[in-house]
């Protein structure tokens, strides 16, 4: 194995735990929700498509894109997030099976 294998093996062992709560994936994915909520406020609000923009100024309620925006942001910022972990979990499970078979390979040259 190597030094970065056994390193990544130590780190997610420790942080696997605070890295799984979804209070922490909401907070670290929010700018990765952002990134796709922002450019959506401002092509609504950008007016460039006339038509579409009487349309939707009819009946609009500033407060169902607010709560759009909300759920968008929420919604990419904790499924980034614990794809990420998931990915991570991954690795480590091939990580430890792999430090796992060299030892016992290891162990049967010993004997």
């Amino acid at each position: 194995m190597t030094d970065h294998e056994l390193r990544f093996i130590e780190y997610w062992e420790k942080n696997r735990e605070k890295e799984k709560k979804i209070t922490k994936q909401w907070y670290i994915g929010l700018p990765i929700g952002l990134a796709f909520a922002v450019p959506i406020a401002i092509n609504f609000s950008s007016g460039w498509y006339k038509r579409a923009q009487m349309t939707a100024m009819a009946e609009f309620n500033p407060m169902v894109l607010v709560v759009a925006l909300l759920i968008i942001i929420t919604f990419i910022a904790i499924f980034y997030k614990r794809h990420q972990w998931d990915m991570n979990e991954q690795r480590y499970k091939e990580f430890v099976a792999k430090k796992t078979l060299e030892e016992q390979r290891r162990s049967q040259a010993n004997d």
